[in-house]
């Protein structure tokens, strides 16, 4: 019945799993995830050993480290791309019930490690921040409550998935985390909107958003100064933003070349939210715009394969993946280049961390197995066949 209704591919009896993998997979954006690792790893042994040297480690320490948890991400990527959907959405909830419960323990066990804002666990060898592998739980499970409303006699899943954004981001806002707080809330805007929301209510949470921004303002002394300094006209040159200011600046087209750069010397976070800065001084523009390039490939080839997807849960799984994705670089640099302002992100597989990098390992192992070419007619031809 299915294969009548949606024009069904027939798929290749007994073809093994690593084969159909191989030719249902989106091969250019799984080498754009390897060449955006291999450029972090690239960009951490001109930034990371400043640090390394500061608090008396090996000079290569981070990168080492790095080496490990990317290779696990890597891995785990490769891994969760091989699963169905099915199985990739129990997996996403599972993840998603504890992460959101390590969330509201952070208050109880969690530290800031001098840092101002209580995001991380820290296990004595590593620390994990839970808000990096929400992000992508989040996103699936707010995609399943979406389409279950899709279904005759469903539950209110839009209703259940505001209610559960709305929860996270009270949770994130009073680490303080309005970054990924930010973050979240778009993910889950971008899918209530594709999955065919009101205008009329993306309006109000439009008004909503700009109401919580103001009143953070107002009541948070962290939100407010990072604010005053993205509004102030002068850059201090001894800040971050500073620092990193001058260093895209100095950098031009070509760049000062490799391990001539100082900025590395000043930022103590030029490893991991500013690592952008190194990448501009030391290679240019030229190797910004690559790595601009291959985040644009990997969120626009899974926008468009998405496109012909007719699941509706798949197809708002991904496009909030997608977009997250594609954003948080996008905020990354943008804070780099004072476009907004500062808010502690890292760049997705480049930066140190992690957290970081084996959550944005299983963010896209989700979406490259939802963006797999599957058994199915384009979404085009049903709507062909209804016209007729």
């Amino acid at each position: 019945m299915t294969e009548m209704v949606y024009g069904s591919i027939p798929q290749r009896d007994g073809e093994p799993v690593l084969p159909r993998w191989w030719r249902t997979i989106d091969r250019w954006s799984l080498a754009a995830v390897f060449v955006l690792f291999g450029i972090g790893l690239l960009l951490g042994l001109a930034a990371s050993p400043p640090l390394a040297q500061k608090n008396n480690l090996t000079d290569f320490y981070y990168v080492q480290r790095q080496t490990f948890f990317g290779s696990l991400a890597l891995i785990t990527m490769v891994l969760m791309s091989l699963m169905d959907p099915q199985k990739v959405r129990r997996l996403g909830v599972l993840g998603f019930i504890a992460a959101f419960v390590a969330l509201m323990l952070l208050p109880v066990f969690g530290t800031d490690f001098g840092k101002g804002a209580t995001r991380w666990f820290s296990l004595g060898f590593a620390s994990v921040q839970p808000s990096e592998f929400l992000k992508p739980a989040f996103v699936i499970t707010a995609a399943w409550l979406m389409a279950a409303a899709h279904d005759v006699g469903g539950p209110p899943g839009r209703l259940y998935s505001f209610m559960l954004v709305s929860v996270i981001v009270v949770l994130l806002a009073l680490q303080p985390d309005f970054g990924q707080a930010s973050l979240i809330l778009f993910s889950w805007g971008v899918m209530y909107f594709v999955g065919g929301a009101p205008m009329i209510l993306l309006l109000i949470l439009a008004g909503g958003i700009v109401a919580f921004g103001t009143v953070a303002y107002n009541n948070s002394e962290h939100f407010a100064r990072r604010i005053d300094g993205f509004l102030n006209p002068d850059i201090d040159p001894t800040t971050q933003i500073g620092y990193a200011t001058n260093a895209i600046r100095e950098g031009g087209f070509f760049g000062v070349g490799v391990g001539e750069g100082t900025v590395k010397w000043s930022l103590p976070d030029a490893h991991t939210d500013f690592i952008i800065a190194v990448a501009a001084e030391e290679y240019g523009l030229i190797l910004v715009m690559i790595i601009l390039g291959l985040y644009a490939t990997i969120t626009v080839r899974a926008l468009w394969r998405l496109m012909r997807e007719r699941d509706p849960f798949i197809r708002l799984a991904g496009t909030g993946l997608a977009c997250a994705f594609g954003v948080q670089a996008f905020i990354n640099m943008g804070v780099a280049v004072r476009l907004l302002p500062a808010k502690g992100m890292t760049l997705p597989f480049v930066s140190y961390g992690g957290s970081s990098v084996i959550a944005s390992g299983i963010a896209l192992g989700a979406l490259l197995a939802f963006t797999r070419t599957r058994p199915q007619g384009e979404i085009g031809d049903l709507l062909v066949r209804r016209g007729r």
